[in-house]
């Protein structure tokens, strides 16, 4: 398996473990957001919305710029990508397993005699 930035990865996972901060990443991806549009849906000072959006850059997974009095915000995908590259690995690894214990199953029920061949035998 690649080895990924730790560190990275540790901030992306907790920038994804929480659901307003997933949605203002889904929001960011229709487009460049202010600060005050991404905290609109949430009805939450622009305070909570600056912590929200410090934790999404602190993963790398945004870019602020500042226009004026405005903060702009935009998706940087590339630590989702990595993020993406982890989680393959063990979709893989689960993929595999299950594809093993369908085989043992299936086989494991051709090898037993069907309900209907037994009662003909009384």
């Amino acid at each position: 398996m690649v080895e990924l930035n730790t560190s990275r990865l540790d901030a992306v996972f907790h920038a994804l473990g929480d659901a307003t901060r997933r949605h203002m990443l889904r929001e960011l991806a229709n487009g460049e957001r202010s600060v005050s549009q991404l905290a609109e849906p949430f009805s939450i000072s622009l305070a909570a919305a600056s912590k929200h959006i410090k934790a999404l850059e602190s993963a790398g997974l945004i870019h602020r710029e500042v226009r004026g009095r405005t903060h702009l915000c935009r998706l940087a995908p590339g630590p989702l990508a990595s993020a993406h590259e982890w989680l393959c690995f063990y979709e893989r690894f689960w993929t595999e397993r299950l594809d093993v214990l369908d085989q043992l199953l299936r086989s494991e029920d051709a090898c037993k005699p069907s309900a209907l061949n037994q009662g003909d035998d009384k």
